[in-house]
């Protein structure tokens, strides 16, 4: 079996710095309606208007994703997220962080807010 060469982008210091990483790790959007493409930003940012349900795309294992969510309407994660600690409460802002442990099939979530 012949060995094929694999060519990459090469790291001229041997290190990754934030002026290197790409938008998906470097930028905010915002949902505009309930779909959260992973592959798009680091951050994702929206006020509620109504209940709503969030959806996934281009989540993969290792991924770590930040939502600031507000507004006071009933907020459903996908049924792939397990939320491991805190509840959303739609009177303040809400800072979900997503860790992506199995691809599409499994992510955890922390709910917090800030102290008052």
């Amino acid at each position: 079996m012949a060995l094929t060469k694999v060519t990459s982008a090469v790291l001229n210091d041997d290190a990754v710095s934030y002026d290197k990483l790409g938008a998906e790790f470097t930028t905010a959007a915002t949902i505009s309606a309930s779909a959260v493409d992973f592959s798009t930003a680091q951050v994702f940012t929206k006020t509620l208007s109504a209940d709503t349900t969030l959806t996934f795309s281009n989540v993969s294992t290792g991924m770590v994703k930040d939502l600031v969510i507000t507004g006071s309407h009933a907020l459903v994660l996908p049924s792939s997220v397990k939320v491991i600690s805190g509840t959303y409460d739609g009177s303040v802002s809400n800072l979900i962080q997503i860790a992506v442990t199995n691809g599409s099939t499994e992510q955890w979530a922390t709910i917090s807010k800030a102290a008052t």
